[in-house]
Formats: structure tokens, sequence, C-alpha cells
């Protein structure tokens, strides 16, 4: 065999072991595409942080108004917002359209670290509005703390969740953002959202899962809840509270994760 069919054959060999990842497919994909190319996507997002904006000052100046059922006796504390960060503060649409299946938490993290964050349309106007006002942003994750080899922090998920804060341009510190599976806490945000409301009034909240509003929302039960939410109680959920969507709870679109992908009938 000559040289020039020896380099034929080789690359012949070197082309059939190559595996390109597959294009995505609008059927399959279409909520990862819709939130990556629509117009739409971006306009909603700008509307719930706009109307969450003009709502604020309202919700400061009624000391009676707070978005945590059993605070009804706050007149007095400092005012608070609670916001979720995956597809609320940061868009993690690439790492979505891009990531080897199944889902890892590893998987995201050496992706934060290694990625520029990519901020969700209107909220840095919304945290400097409310930071104005003299209103404390506290950023409420499932982010777990896992250790990680080679890494000394036992949670070093904390610093990479506060880089990508700071990276869309949110200042953030360890003091404002609670990660899961830290001082004790689980994936069940409501324990959370208590602990800020026992020294704040907590007036927004702004998320994209029902579980950044709602106690026991999830399928799967974390302490202290004991009951998986069904379909058809999350819907049950969302009706008994139609009352503070978009008047106080503003909920984003996201179509790619959550808790809601587990309630889908089988």
């Amino acid at each position: 065999m000559n040289v020039r069919c020896l380099l034929l054959f080789a690359i012949l060999l070197l082309s059939a072991c190559v595996t390109e990842a597959p294009a995505p497919d609008p059927m399959r994909d279409g909520g990862l595409l819709w939130v990556k190319h629509s117009a739409e996507y971006r306009a909603i997002t700008e509307q719930v942080y706009a109307e969450a904006t003009r709502d604020l000052p309202r919700f400061i100046e009624d000391t009676s108004w707070s978005v945590i059922p059993w605070q009804d006796d706050a007149d007095d504390l400092p005012v608070a917002v609670i916001l979720d960060v995956d597809e609320t503060v940061v868009s993690h649409i690439d790492f979505q359209l891009t990531f080897e299946r199944p889902f890892e938490n590893w998987k995201l993290d050496e992706w934060v670290r290694g990625t520029d964050a990519t901020p969700v349309h209107g909220v840095k106007q919304f945290v400097e509005a409310a930071r104005a006002a003299g209103v404390t942003v506290f950023f409420v994750t499932n982010r777990p703390c896992e250790p990680r080899d080679g890494i000394d922090d036992p949670c070093p998920q904390r610093q990479s969740t506060i880089d990508d804060i700071n990276e869309v341009g949110i200042s953030a510190d360890a003091e404002h953002v609670f990660l899961s599976e830290e001082r004790g806490w689980n994936r069940e945000k409501s324990t959370r959202r208590n602990y800020i409301a026992q020294t704040h009034r907590v007036v927004i909240l702004i998320g994209d899962d029902l579980g950044d509003f709602l106690p026991c929302a999830r399928t799967k039960p974390y302490a202290p809840c004991t009951n998986n939410a069904t379909a058809a109680d999350r819907m049950t959920m969302v009706e008994q509270h139609s009352h503070l969507w978009g008047n106080g709870w503003y909920i984003l679109p996201n179509p790619m994760h959550g808790s809601w992908t587990s309630a889908i009938p089988q």
C-alpha cells in the first residue's frame, strides 16, 4: 500500500470515529430552542421584572404586606425580596443544549465554573431598583453543597453561585445566597424562606418553579413535607393562590427542567 493510500485510509478511519453532537430537533427540543432563540421568551422575562419593579413601592409602603403566609406582624422589620437563581437570575440554556444526558450536579458545577454567566433579561434592573429603595435581596437556590475532589471548601458551589450572580452585574455574597444541603437545609425551599422571614418582611418572591413560592409542591417530598404532590395537587395550589400571581409572586417560564417534569402523568 503506497503512502497516498495509507493517508486516505487513516482519514477515513478517523472520520468514522468522530461522533458529532446531534443538531437540536424542534420537535424534541422545542422548549430549549424557544428559550434560546425566541423574542417572546425575552419579552416575558422583561415583562415579569417590569411588573415586579412597578409593584415594589406599593409593597414597601404597605407595612402589613408580606408574601410569607404566617408573617402577619412584621411592620418594623426591614424589607426583603427573594429570588431563585437558575433560570431566574442566570440562564443556563447553553448548558441545557449541550450537556451529556443524564443530568448530574457536578456537570452543571463544572460548566458554570468554566463559562461566563448569561443574565435573564430584566433581573439586573429589578435588583438595582430594589436596592435603591433600601430593600435587601436574597437568593435561594437548590444548587446543592457537595464536596469536590481537589477543593478544600466543603461547599464550593456557594462561591461558584456567587460568581455566577456577580457575572451578570449583580453583587452577591454568602450572607445573602442560600444553597440546599447547607446549615441542615434540604431542597424544600420554604424552610429557607421562613428563615429569612424571621428577620425581614418579605414582599416579593420571584422564581421559575412552583417550589419557589409554595411549600410541599414536589412529587418527592423533603422534610418537613411528608406527602407527594400530584399533578392535580399542584394545579389546586395554583388556583388557591390566584390572588398572589402577578401580585407579589412573579413566575418566569422554564420549559426545560424543574419539579413539573416529575408531575407529568406516566
